[in-house]
């Protein structure tokens, strides 16, 4: 095997005693019960003045709370011979982001990146952090996987790593170095979990994982290092993509992309899994050196001060710009937690080496002329408390912007964030600057290619069968569309969905099943980590909507009577100081069904008065306001 081989360790902390296989309860005690320490020991320890360390909660998700399933899956038939593949995706094909795509065979199980979904502001997840795709199969087949493998380091691929990680039996990783680094970067916000075994692959070296090969091939893409894996099996490779786009002039791909997709052209190929993210859009994609040439013209060009917002993960659109101010004696100022550990990951990797005094701290632009200083910086999807929203509405501490202020946004408008966007848009116009962005200039080329690009590599490896992925379900169509319009069999276009098992046999035979395996995604909501509890996001939605309603009344329990008034409790609901005619008549109404209610009743039974008392004041409150607010009657009995 071809490989380096490394592994975390927390140089604070010494590495744990893996437990032992006889007491798996004890590496998770909430999935038995509790705590298997004998009482004896925590006894003596306390006699002795040791404290049990306590666990640190200062990440979401530390606690690892993990929702078990309640059942096993629909029974989904094994593999029983070496003439099928199989072939599931667990995430990443009904949306953009938590890519998961499992590679199933006799003996083993392969898994393809382990990413997750930021929650936009409009979500219907009201307090969840990350959006997860579900484990639940890996976890009832853990004993058949044999590594993950990530195709690169943006967190829509490695973003779900800390989370399920140990769900799924702490699989080795697989992956190429400056992921690795990425990887292992974001594992140190999660001390609490062992070290990850970490190996190091390149592209064009099989490497063997369990019983089956994987060849990695190199991509082009946003972030340096991307690579698609080629799968083989016993009757053709499975080709994955991962994202990419094409390195190309006009419509003729460069001479290194002809070689990497000639020479897979070369294997017999089954089947392509390909990104869909931009499919919807026809021809080639913008190439991104026509990005960097524009760049390095306003660079050279501008007048006073530049600030460039853009994504933290383009690690060579940062890179390039850092090498232009060198070369132009330009002064960077780096703004953004997540840029400047990224930026800290590429000079680690040998990607960038900056001549010392290139970048400074933000605190010392004012020592220099403002045109010779260039501000890079994150928010520019308008992020309310990123650096880039902070300078446009006045609270950043060293950074006040003027009229001779150019500000160049040099990323899209991810899908969700547009109202963000135009907020931060306008909050930098009010302050007279310039704005250049990605509608006006060439500043900024996408990550994914067009449908034109996707139609040449598929020509190139000339696969039996394609399955779009990456993407809405109208992305996966439109790619399927220019794959069938340019002549591929639309029966050998697989449209596929979370959670669909997809077994092909022989090489020629493709079977969908019926049943899929689970599919209801996970969250990270807070320190828990867990399938979607509707219960608990319907109430949030709830309050969100219409607010909260809070009785709290006193209640003699031998009469029934209400002791004195109730006390009412409105929040998000309406300004009681304001509605005092529909607080008055609520307590009447309250008093009246509680005595109603406790008439003819004893013992009084106050659970019973809670339910009524419920039901009858929501539709008052409906009826007065056409709001629905969440009633919560309180009573105590004295």
């Amino acid at each position: 095997m071809n490989e380096k081989k490394t592994t975390t360790q927390n140089s604070a902390r010494p590495r744990r005693r893996p437990p032992s296989r006889k007491t798996p309860s004890r590496k998770n005690p909430s999935r038995s019960g509790g705590n298997h320490r004998p009482a004896r020991k925590n006894a003596r320890r306390r006699r002795n003045g040791i404290a049990r360390k306590p666990r640190s909660f200062t990440n979401p998700a530390l606690k690892h709370r993990m929702a078990t399933p309640d059942g096993k899956t629909t029974p989904i038939p094994p593999i029983t011979d070496e003439n099928t593949v199989r072939i599931i995706p667990l995430g990443g094909v009904e949306e953009v982001g938590k890519n998961m795509t499992a590679i199933e065979t006799k003996d083993d199980i392969l898994i393809f990146d382990a990413g997750f979904q930021f929650v936009s502001g409009e979500s219907d997840a009201p307090g969840v952090n990350y959006i997860l795709p579900s484990t639940q199969y890996l976890e009832e087949n853990k004993d058949k996987i044999r590594g993950l493998i990530i195709t690169h380091g943006h967190l829509d691929h490695i973003g779900g790593i800390p989370f399920i990680i140990e769900r799924i039996g702490n699989p080795p990783i697989y992956t190429r170095y400056l992921t690795s680094l990425m990887i292992l970067k974001r594992q140190e916000e999660f001390p609490h979990l062992d070290p990850v075994d970490m190996h190091v692959i390149e592209p064009g070296k099989r490497v063997k994982i369990g019983n089956t090969y994987i060849k990695p091939f190199p991509v082009t893409h946003s972030i340096p290092d991307s690579m698609g894996i080629s799968v083989e099996t016993k009757h053709g490779n499975i080709v994955i993509s991962g994202d990419l786009k094409l390195e190309h002039d006009g419509t003729e791909p460069s001479d290194r992309e002809k070689k990497v997709w000639g020479e897979l052209g070369q294997d017999n190929n089954l089947l392509f899994i390909s990104d869909s993210t931009n499919s919807e859009r026809s021809g080639f994609s913008v190439p991104e050196q026509r990005v960097h040439d524009t760049i390095e013209e306003i660079i050279s060009t501008v007048k006073g001060r530049l600030i460039v917002g853009t994504f933290a993960s383009q690690f060579e659109r940062m890179i390039r710009i850092i090498m232009i101010c060198q070369t132009l004696g330009k002064k960077v100022a780096v703004e953004g937690r997540s840029m400047k550990t990224n930026l800290e990951i590429a000079e680690r990797s040998g990607l960038m080496k900056v001549d010392p005094g290139t970048i400074i701290p933000i605190q010392e632009i004012e020592n220099y002329p403002s045109d010779r200083i260039v501000i890079l910086s994150t928010g520019a999807q308008g992020e309310e408390f990123a650096a880039l929203m902070r300078f446009a509405t006045g609270r950043h501490k060293f950074v006040s912007l003027t009229e001779r202020d150019t500000i160049m946004l040099s990323s899209s408008v991810i899908p969700g964030n547009e109202l963000s966007v135009q907020k931060l848009k306008d909050n930098l116009y009010r302050k007279g600057v310039k704005l250049v962005h990605y509608r006006t200039s060439d500043v900024h080329s996408t990550g994914h290619g067009n449908s034109g690009e996707l139609v040449w590599i598929r020509e190139q490896i000339k696969p039996k069968f394609v399955m779009p992925a990456y993407g809405y379900h109208s992305m996966i169509r439109s790619q399927a569309y220019a794959h069938i319009e340019n002549g591929f069999p639309k029966e050998n276009v697989i449209i596929s969905d979370n959670g669909m098992v997809i077994d092909i046999t022989n090489g020629t035979d493709l079977f969908i099943h019926k049943e899929k395996v689970p599919s209801e995604i996970m969250v990270v909501d807070g320190f828990t980590v867990g399938e979607k509890q509707e219960v608990v996001l319907r109430d949030r939605q709830s309050l969100a909507a219409d607010g909260i309603f809070v009785i709290i009344a006193t209640v003699n329990p031998k009469t029934g009577k209400l002791r004195k008034s109730p006390d009412v409790i409105s929040r998000g609901f309406v300004y009681l100081r304001e509605n005092q005619q529909l607080l008055s008549e609520a307590r009447v109404l309250i008093k009246k069904t509680v005595e109603q209610a406790t008439a003819r009743t004893h013992p009084i039974d106050l659970d019973s008065v809670k339910d009524q008392l419920t039901d009858v004041v929501s539709g008052f409150l409906l009826q007065k306001t056409n709001k629905t607010p969440m009633v919560i009657p309180v009573l105590i009995g004295i």
